[in-house]
């Protein structure tokens, strides 16, 4: 896959697929350690993924972006709410925009979830083979780089975790 690029970032190690590049952070970009090598070969799954038609890549890419607008969107909401329970001068008002904010902020949390099994094949299904194929670890390593595979696979777990707690956390400063 020469059309490929492969940069590093601080903003953590992703696939882009719109322009075909693996970024890496600075750790893994030139690291030599089982995590450094493991982590890439998953980011390089996710370029197989792309290359290959793989359709629920490309429903994950579109949903995410989708995901981060209704959260900045359901933020702004939320901040509406008093405004809304002021000028409509009942708390109804209030409460139906605190559930169109929860509601809006809550995609994020499903969409992580449902991004799940395309981060479990970049992991096993495209990553996992080209390490024992390539025979880039020892047998030893390899059993280290399925537990790598599976902690990189469940950030997307991670995510959706975070975004419930940023709903408890607007949930609890509206309560006061």
């Amino acid at each position: 896959m020469k059309h490929i690029k492969v940069e590093t970032t601080e903003k953590g190690d992703h696939y882009d697929p719109e322009t075909k590049t693996v970024r890496l952070t600075p750790d893994n970009f030139s690291g030599k350690s089982l995590t450094a090598v493991t982590v890439a070969a998953h980011e390089i799954g996710h370029a197989i993924q792309d290359h290959m038609g793989y359709q629920p890549l490309t429903e994950r890419t579109r949903l995410v972006r989708f995901a981060q607008g209704a959260e900045k969107v359901g933020a702004v909401i939320m901040m509406g709410i008093p405004i809304a329970t002021a000028l409509a001068r009942t708390p109804v008002a209030g409460i139906l925009v605190l559930l169109a904010g929860l509601a809006t902020m809550g995609i994020s949390t499903l969409v992580h979830l449902l991004t799940l099994p395309v981060e479990w094949d970049a992991s096993f299904r495209r990553a996992l083979p080209v390490l024992q194929q390539g025979n880039y670890l020892s047998p030893d390593d390899m059993q280290g780089a399925r537990r790598i595979l599976i902690a990189a696979a469940l950030t997307y777990v991670a995510a959706s975790l975070a975004s419930l707690l940023n709903l408890w956390r607007w949930i609890a400063f509206l309560r006061r």
